[in-house]
């Protein structure tokens, strides 16, 4: 087939490219540019190998070794250290020891032992660990293999019938497997197929995906396109139109209706969802899903889970389907079938862990869904941060294709209850979970930091984000905002997810703008954060405004009245607005203020100011106890914080520095003039040292955290030691 006559999947191989390459990295090259497309495998899903000669370093001869995509890792951006490398001579000796085994065979324990013995036959020490789809290529006797998670292979796959709808897609090119958990004695299983049948180039797994192969890269990776290619043609030769699921029940909620009723309802979900654990939500109700949601077939469907295993790991093992009229019921009633529905979810998933669980099986995991259909509205998907709910998501739009491409040509039949209970809770899978790094504090918190675009309030979003926590970066200017955003998604990564998918597409981190002054300003931006994260968790005010006097030493009523909209009413305003979205939650929460060791220090210059803060000081104590026991509320304190703030312009700091004559020259840089003014004011101090931003991040984190759980309605200062500000 030629490039241009592919419809269904996008031809991308560049003989260019990959012309001065060596093997392992021509597969890393056909990994990417096969990953990079979400119609030809999942996110995390499939894998890839070449066979090639190499040097060993030990005889210094040419060697035969299978590189393959090892364990964990996303075929789209893999790299060279994420393939792990075999000895094929070895590798094909453990068959022997496989055989030897008095207990070989499909689910036994020497099933999961021959993983550990891939260690002993990896070529040049390459620490990267084998998974368990290696026997899958290894066995297989062609030098390179595709192996991938094509909605349209899988829904093949996934059909009742899908022996006979290989052999008429496909004819004799393609063969079949029944379903069977991938390790071992899978590899052997193909093996005999490809050995037994030299035409094949390929064969579909039942209720899996798809795997192929090929003596050539490049033929290889050409016909992975040309076997998906001829699956998606024959489903949409096939396809029901506006009949596909049964066609139309319910209609979709015009988008203000649909976001009304989401910013009620999300916060109070997530709240249902996060009594064991916190989770991150993603929503999606563009018109694909809104056709899976809406239409006859939907709880039919939804009911029979899925297919894949790659997708019932993040999805679980079906999803809550709530059925809700959105023509004629309103968010009230929406919450009470949600509380039902989750209540005989828990229920389900119990019952589905005590019928199928095994002797020595892991405990129970949480029993709460991780991915919710609502008619008129589309999907909600959670996970432990973003990036998980956006693949969550993206991976049941995969089970909804893979449904409705059965559902064309067949009948669409998903894995067994057992086989799905054996991969969920299998061992191997349990001790990846085990492997995986401490989740940080805030990993699955949401956290508003309002002032992110500067001074203290970006050093507070920087220090937030490397604790992982969703940071929302929120200014009176925008593009600041953003921009401080922007740095965080470049340090820690969007995450992973399809462009283009419907799907939500923020990351850790989002830029928003926020008059404090103006609640319904205030009350936008917090709905904006309930679509994008599902809820709140934390909210740092470090945003504050200082009005200098005149020469003459007087503030008109207007700043007067200015710096008391801002450094008070205005914190005012964002703790109610937060509040709302707590109490629906029902979570607790930790809200930190920023006021001033200006407030309990009298002196001339700073009246509006310093009154202002006093108040604001007082603010704090006031939450703490409207707001308690749901939320902590503290206030951080500090001091002639001169480095990046936006309280210090250079017109500021050369009248400073000439209102106590510190020698200076108007034409130096403004960093200079700054570190000249901390310098002066660090000698003020009992510490003798410059207070930075950074330093006030610090306090802000740790008053927001469980270091200080049982701390609320104080004022921590972070002043270096100012001892006029000292308790009295």
């Amino acid at each position: 087939m030629k490039p241009e006559e592919f419809k269904h999947v996008e031809y991308r191989w560049n003989d260019a490219d990959v012309e001065n390459l060596d093997a392992a990295d021509r597969l890393t090259y056909r990994s990417n540019i096969l990953g990079d497309d979400g119609r030809v495998t999942n996110t995390g899903g499939g894998n890839t190998s070449s066979k090639a000669l190499e040097i060993d370093p030990i005889s210094g001869e040419q060697v035969e070794v299978m590189w393959v995509k090892g364990s964990g890792g996303d075929l789209r951006t893999s790299k060279r250290e994420n393939f792990s490398s075999l000895y094929m001579d070895k590798l094909m000796s453990l068959i022997d020891v496989y055989n030897r085994a008095p207990e070989k065979g499909v689910k036994t324990e020497i099933e999961d032992a021959m993983v550990g013995m891939y260690n002993h036959v990896t070529f040049n020490l390459n620490p990267r660990a084998s998974s368990i789809d290696t026997p899958l290529h290894g066995f297989i006797p062609y030098k390179h293999v595709d192996h991938t998670h094509p909605n349209a292979a899988i829904a093949v796959a996934a059909c009742k019938d899908q022996v006979e709808l290989t052999q008429k897609i496909y004819g004799g090119e393609v063969g079949y497997v029944g379903w069977q958990r991938p390790g071992f004695d899978l590899g052997l299983v193909m093996r005999e197929e490809a050995l037994a049948n030299p035409n094949l180039k390929g064969l579909i797994m039942g209720q899996h995906g798809l795997i192929n192969w090929s003596d050539d890269d490049k033929e290889c990776y050409e016909l992975s396109l040309e076997l998906i290619e001829k699956a998606a043609r024959y489903i949409e030769d096939h396809d029901k139109g506006e009949q596909t699921f049964g066609g139309q029940k319910y209609s979709p909620l015009s988008q203000e209706d649909l976001e009304a009723t989401l910013i009620d309802v999300l916060p109070w979900l997530r709240g249902q969802v996060s009594q064991n654990k916190r989770f991150i939500g993603t929503i999606q109700t563009d018109e694909t899903i809104q056709r899976f949601v809406n239409s006859n077939d939907a709880a039919r469907l939804a009911e029979l889970g899925t297919s894949c295993p790659d997708h019932f790991l993040r999805t679980k093992i079906k999803p809550l389907f709530v059925d809700w009229n959105p023509q004629t019921e309103d968010a009230a009633a929406l919450k009470e079938k949600l509380t039902t529905g989750l209540e005989k979810y828990r229920s389900d998933y119990a019952d589905y862990y005590e019928t199928h669980k095994r002797p020595g099986s892991p405990a129970m995991r949480d029993q709460n869904p991780t991915v919710i259909l609502i008619p008129g509205i589309g999907m909600v998907a959670f996970g432990k941060n973003k990036s998980e709910s956006r693949v969550t998501a993206e991976f049941y739009n995969c089970a909804v294709e893979v449904m409705r491409g059965a559902e064309a040509i067949s009948t669409y039949d998903a894995l067994p209850m057992q086989e799905a209970f054996d991969i969920e809770y299998w061992a191997l899978e349990e001790a990846k979970l085990q492997r995986m790094p401490p989740e940080k504090e805030f990993e699955r918190k949401v956290v508003v930091v309002v002032g992110a675009g500067s001074g203290i309030g970006r050093e507070v979003a920087h220090r937030m984000a490397q604790e992982r926590a969703h940071v929302v970066c929120v200014d009176l200017k925008l593009d600041a905002a953003e921009e401080t955003a922007k740095e965080l998604t470049d340090i820690y990564g969007q995450g992973i997810g399809v462009a283009g998918s419907g799907i939500s597409g923020c990351g850790p981190a989002i830029g928003l703008s926020a008059n404090m002054t103006d609640r319904e300003n205030v009350k936008a931006m917090f709905e904006q954060v309930v679509l994008a994260y599902g809820g709140i968790d934390t909210v740092i005010v470090t945003a504050g405004i200082f009005v200098p006097p005149s020469k003459e030493g007087q503030v008109t009523d207007d700043q007067f009245s200015l710096s008391f909209d801002i450094n008070v009413k205005g914190l005012y305003i964002v703790a109610q607005e937060a509040e709302k979205i707590w109490k629906k939650q029902n979570l607790s929460g930790s809200l930190v203020l920023t006021t001033s060791v200006n407030a309990v220090v009298a002196k001339k210059g700073s009246v509006a100011y310093d009154c202002s803060k006093a108040a604001a000081n007082h603010l704090v104590r006031e939450l703490a106890v409207e707001l308690s026991p749901l939320v902590r509320v503290n206030g951080l304190a500090p001091a002639t914080v001169v480095k990046g703030s936006a309280m210090f312009p250079r017109d500021r700091v050369i009248a400073s520095l000439t209102k106590y004559d510190i020698a200076h020259d108007e034409s130096e840089d403004t960093e200079s003039l700054r570190n000249k003014l901390a310098e002066f004011y660090a000698q003020r101090t009992l510490t003798k040292a410059p207070i930075t931003p950074a330093d006030q991040a610090e306090a802000a984190y740790l008053l927001a955290s469980d270091k200080l759980s049982k701390t609320t309605g104080q004022i921590i200062s972070v002043d270096g030691g100012l001892h006029e500000a000292f308790l009295r």
